[in-house]
Parts: structure tokens; C-alpha cells; sequence
């Protein structure tokens, strides 16, 4: 079984030193990824895309990924060729992450006509198949919303695509096309929003002739890392708020061997320092949680 481990990054203009310190560091312990926001209209905080490729740059096996790529801001033909490009220059630790785009109201301040619903969702799945085409064995064709010319695929694989799909209808889309689903708002496999959402992702695969297992649940998991064990994990709605390395361990070995997580990307909370607490997820937690999960099952 293949677990992702990963972490998001600070991303002020103003973390840098500490952002390249965490990258070495999670690069080192072995974690499996890193990821970075992208809100190019607010203007303190570092491009998603050059600080990935940068820290890519400073990291030898560290995957990295935009979480999510705000795609009506980075048109899918030049999308493909920086995922073709990163995904070369890394030797293949690029991921795509990938939504159909939210707050209209701040994305258009870019100067980017706002798009409908439906169309979000529409460019969304023909940009996950333009990201393919334009990869190693592919044939781009234009489509509704990017009606391309004569191009040719660059003689790279393409990147794994994970959604940060929300409504039915893009995680329809995420079912039919991508290979990881992020749930919105860290909502995690108690949520009544993954309850919900879950399965519309499982019956677009199913329609397309996929299997549900094609398309990995990776949770974007805030909480906080404690030095000792805390009361109550989980908030009175229910919501994950963190505890000690042993009480992470026990809840996330639980998600994975019963609920069929498939990933986990750490955000630090609470009053510890960021960098302790990453310290314990890669150090302590996430050890634990790999040695655990691949012991063989006991025979009945």
C-alpha cells in the first residue's frame, strides 16, 4: 500500500528562508510531497508555480504541487507545457493540482472575464485532457474553451492530476479524468461533505469504465502536533484538531486501513512552532504510520 506524506508550505514573500529550510528538511526525513497555494491577486504571497519550481530545484526527491492550481489564470495549453517542464527538470516529481477556479471576484481583478458554472467546470475537464494530449503519446485536439492550433505532445509523461474539486458536477469530472481528489475545506472521511461527494467521484469513474480505486482520496489535514496527548481530538462538529504523535498516529492508520485514505498533507496549527511540528509528523508520525500499515494482515 502507497501512502502519501506530505506537507504545505509556508508562502509569504517573507518565509522564504524558512520555505527552502522545510523543503531540505522534509526532502531529507522522506517525505512524499510539498505544496503551495496559488492567489496570484494577493500580493504578499509568492507564485504558486516559481516557488514550486524552485524548490523542486533545492530538493532531490521531494514531489511538489500547486494546491490547487487556480486554472482560470494559467490557460491550460501553457499549463501543460509548465507541467511538461517541471515534471522534466525534477526527473518526474511534479504533481498537478488542479481546480476549476473560485472567488470570481478576486480572479477577475486580474483581468480575467468571469466564466459561468458550468463553463468553469467544462474548461476544468478539457483542461485535464489537454494536460494529457499535449504529454508523451498524445494528440491535442482543440476543445470548447481552448480551441488550439497545430501542436504537437512534448516527449514527457504526463504529471498525476489531483483535483480540489467541490460540486457534482466537477467531481464528476475528477471520476472521469484525474487521479486524486483533495476534499474542499479539509473536510476528511467523517465529514458529511466527503459522505456525499465521495460517491458522485465513484460513479463517474465507474461510467467511463475506471475504477474508483483510479482516483486516491489525499486530505489536506490541518490540526495541531502536540508534545503531549490532548482530551479530545476532534472539535464538537466533529473536526480533526490535532493531539500527540501517538493520538495522529492511531487516527490516521485508522483513515488508511478503513477508510481508504490514500494521502495526507500536513498543516501545521496551534502555538508549537511550525517547524517542530513538522519535525514530529516526519519524524515520528509518519515512520509509524508506514511501519503500521505495512505489517500483513493477521490470518483469521
Amino acid at each position: 500500500m502507497t501512502v502519501k506524506f506530505g506537507y504545505g508550505s509556508p508562502d509569504k514573500l517573507g518565509d522564504v528562508p524558512a520555505i527552502l529550510r522545510l523543503a531540505e528538511r522534509a526532502d531529507r526525513d522522506g517525505l512524499d510531497h510539498v505544496s503551495l497555494s496559488d492567489h496570484p491577486y494577493v500580493a504578499d504571497l509568492l507564485d504558486g508555480y516559481a516557488a514550486i519550481a524552485f524548490i523542486l530545484g533545492r530538493t532531490e526527491r521531494l514531489s511538489a504541487f500547486v494546491n490547487v492550481t487556480n486554472l482560470p489564470l494559467r490557460p491550460a495549453p501553457v499549463l501543460a507545457r509548465t507541467a511538461s517542464a517541471l515534471s522534466a527538470l525534477s526527473g518526474g516529481r511534479f504533481v498537478l493540482g488542479l481546480g476549476a477556479g473560485g472567488a470570481w471576484d478576486r480572479i477577475t481583478t486580474m483581468g480575467v472575464p468571469e466564466l459561468s458554472p458550468a463553463e468553469a467546470v467544462e474548461a476544468f475537464e478539457e483542461a485535464m485532457q489537454l494536460v494529457r494530449s499535449m504529454s508523451d503519446g498524445g494528440r491535442p485536439a482543440p476543445t470548447k474553451h481552448y480551441p488550439i492550433g497545430d501542436l504537437r505532445p512534448a516527449a514527457v509523461a504526463a504529471p498525476l492530476i489531483w483535483t480540489g474539486s467541490k460540486g457534482p458536477k466537477s467531481l464528476a469530472a475528477t471520476g472521469r479524468q484525474a487521479d486524486g481528489w483533495i476534499p474542499g475545506h479539509a473536510a476528511d472521511w467523517l465529514s458529511d461533505s466527503f459522505r456525499w461527494s465521495r460517491p458522485i467521484i465513484d460513479e463517474a469513474a465507474l461510467s467511463v469504465g475506471r475504477k474508483p480505486a483510479d482516483v486516491a482520496t489525499i486530505y489536506n489535514f490541518p490540526g495541531a502536533i502536540t508534545a503531549t496527548p490532548v482530551r479530545r481530538t476532534r472539535d464538537a462538529e466533529g473536526r480533526w484538531i490535532g493531539g500527540s504523535p501517538a493520538q495522529w498516529i492511531e487516527e490516521l492508520t485508522d483513515a488508511i486501513l478503513n477508510h481508504n485514505a490514500a494521502g495526507f498533507t500536513l498543516f501545521p496549527r496551534g502555538s508549537d512552532p511550525y517547524e517542530t511540528q513538522l519535525a514530529r509528523w516526519s519524524e515520528e508520525v509518519v515512520p509509524a504510520i508506514r511501519a503500521a500499515i505495512s505489517q500483513p494482515s493477521p490470518v483469521s
